[in-house]
């Protein structure tokens, strides 16, 4: 998959370097990227083979878990084009004061 969207991760890691847990979640995040940037990924189901906690929701968005439960990425999946866009990164808390389907 081609990944739209990392600049998102990324500030958020710049935001918080330093604090608990970050260099876990990062570690989360690297092996995330790792298996998305290698996938190709046509379907939601071929998402759920690799991801199967993964929450596939409406218009091609996907909700990953990143560190167990702790981190959470919201990405838009474009199966046709093989391209994923990160639209959300944050904490679980943060997660839970969005909405996952229109952001």
């Amino acid at each position: 998959m081609i990944i739209v969207g990392r600049k998102r991760a990324e500030a958020f890691f710049a935001a918080r370097k330093g604090h608990k847990g970050m260099a876990a979640a990062r570690s989360g995040y690297e092996a995330w990227l790792a298996i998305a940037s290698a996938a190709d990924w046509r379907t939601p189901e071929d998402v759920k083979r690799s991801h199967p906690k993964a929450s596939i929701l409406k218009a091609g968005r996907v909700v990953f878990n990143i560190k167990g439960n702790d981190f959470r990425l919201v990405a838009v999946v474009e199966y046709r084009a093989g391209v994923l866009t990160i639209r959300f990164f944050g904490t679980h808390d943060e997660y839970d004061r969005i909405n996952a389907e229109t952001i």
